[in-house]
Formats: C-alpha cells, structure tokens, sequence
C-alpha cells in the first residue's frame, strides 16, 4: 500500500505540472493584452506608454519561454502570485470561494450515490419489467444536460413553484437545485455500472450461501450483494468528483451561486492567468487526491485486495 501511494504522490505531482503548462500555454494564446487587464480593462482607457510600462513590469513583453520558466519558478515555490484583476493573493482569493464550490461538489456527490443505490436495490434483479424502467431511467439522468437540467429546476421549482429561491445562496434552500442539477447525470452513471455488477453478484456463491442460510432477499441485497457491486462505482467517484468540481462552474453561473465558478468564468474573461491557473491546479489536486482515496477506500471494501498474495 506505501509503494502504491508514493506512485500515486510521484504521479500527482506530474498531474498538476502538466495541468498549469497546459494552461498556461492556452492563456498565451487567447487574445488580447494581460497588461490591459492589469490595469482595469479596456473600460479604464490605458494609453500605450501605460500598458508598455505594465507589461515590462510584468515581464509580459519577454519571449514566452522565458515567461514560462519564470512562472513555473515562482509555482514550484507555491507562489501563485497575485490577482490581476482583484490586487489580491491568488491564495486568499481562491479561500474565500472554495467553501461554496466545496459544499456543493460533496452534497452533490453524496446526492448521487443516494439515488443510485436506492435505484439499483429497488429495480436491479426485481423482473424484467422493472429492471428496465431502472435501467431505461438511468440512460435518461446520464444523458441530460447540465446546463439545460440546471435551467429546467430553475423555471419550474423557483419561477412556478416557488419552492426554491431564484438566486442562489449558500444557504441550505439555495443549494438543493444546484446540487441536483450536477447529482442527477451523475446517478445515472453510477446507477449504470452498479447495476450490472449488482445483477451479476446475485447469482454468485456468496449471495446464494447466504440465501440457503436462511437470511431474508432483501438482507442478501443489502450487506453482501450491494458490498461487491459498489466497486465499480466507487472507481468512478475519484474522476467524479472532479468532473462534479469542473462542472460547479456552470451551475454556479446558472443559479447565480458564489463560489469558484464565477471567479473562473471572470477571470478567463479578464485574462488573470494567476487566478485561471490556482484555480486549474486546484481542480487537479482535488482529483487526485480522490482517486488516491478511492485506491484507499476499494481496498477497506474489499478484504481481498488487502490479502497477500501466497506462491
């Protein structure tokens, strides 16, 4: 287990270097001048001589491989820099809106396991009638859209029914449609790899031992047949919630949340590398670190992988 670890640290480290040249490479190509957004934007009117003098400061007019190495420099120091936008550490930006960000990605992520499971123990081996409206309705949550989920919850739970408020906060009411709008597709994901291995796992000795011992279908279900088909899903929460993480930027932008989603979608627009890239290394730390844990955690679920091996 240490090797395994110290693989996937090794592996993580290559991960998040990989993931800030990618973005910095993609920043030097958008249009525009980083020195204008230093200064305010096109709406603050900056004369030439103000913007030379911003990107000398900055080092914006040197060739990019210089800026590049400058810049992984300062990273490999933990020196994310400052906001160019907001005047402001890219660090204590980043905190002041990761709590929001954090909450929903976890709830959401909690949400969609919630519906998987209950989906699967209520549909999966109960007849072919019900097995496919199971399966049939997962098919349906994977393929939606979030974005057009998102606005859907939105007009009908908050503009007709009122049961939810139009702007979202970071209160508890605020954060139910949001986090439906990212647990829905992803139940249906989790749904459809749980199923399969659920269906398989019926008819396995284990199941059946336990049956001709007398214990009830629905405890067979619960303790020993859900156990092996949750593996599968659990290998899938690691890129989960990540791409639950990535996601939050629209929902966040849809439902008018705080949080990462509208410092990134603001950032990109004002051209604040520092901030675009914190928020990029973020997101690829929180997915590694998850599927370092789901390494962890699919070895507490099965007692087989902490076994070793015998010649």
């Amino acid at each position: 287990m240490s090797g395994r670890v110290a693989r996937r640290v090794v592996a993580a480290v290559g991960v998040l270097l990989a993931a800030a040249t990618v973005t910095f490479l993609l920043e030097q190509l958008m249009p525009g001048d980083p020195g204008v957004a230093v200064l305010g934007g096109a709406g603050a009117h900056p004369t030439d001589a103000q913007i030379a003098a911003i990107d000398h400061q900055y080092g914006f007019d040197r060739p990019v491989l210089a800026q590049y190495l400058t810049f992984m420099g300062h990273l490999l120091q933990g020196d994310l820099g400052q906001s160019y936008s907001l005047k402001q550490d890219v660090t204590t930006v980043i905190s002041q809106q990761v709590g929001p960000t954090l909450a929903l990605t976890l709830v959401a992520l909690a949400l969609a396991w919630v519906v998987a499971v209950a989906g699967t123990l209520l549909t999966a081996g109960r007849g072919r009638l019900r097995s496919s409206l199971g399966s049939g309705a997962e098919a349906v949550l994977a393929g939606l859209p979030q974005y057009w989920l998102g606005i859907v919850l939105l007009v009908v739970f908050s503009f007709n029914l009122h049961w939810a408020p139009v702007a979202g906060g970071t209160s508890l009411e605020g954060l139910v449609l949001p986090a439906l709008t990212l647990a829905l597709p992803l139940a249906g994901f989790l749904g459809q790899v749980t199923r399969d291995e659920f269906s398989g796992a019926l008819e396995q000795p284990f199941a059946v031992s336990a049956r001709a011992r007398g214990m009830g279908e629905g405890a067979v279900r619960r303790r020993h047949v859900l156990r092996h088909a949750v593996l599968p899903g659990i290998t899938l929460s690691g890129w989960a919630l990540g791409a639950l993480l990535s996601g939050s930027v629209i929902v966040e932008v849809v439902f008018a949340r705080p949080g990462l989603g509208q410092l990134l979608v603001n950032a990109v627009n004002g051209q604040d590398l520092p901030v675009v890239v914190g928020i990029t290394l973020l997101v690829a730390l929180v997915y590694v670190v998850a599927n370092l844990l789901v390494d962890l955690l699919y070895a507490i679920v099965d007692p087989r992988l902490r076994t070793p091996a015998r010649g």
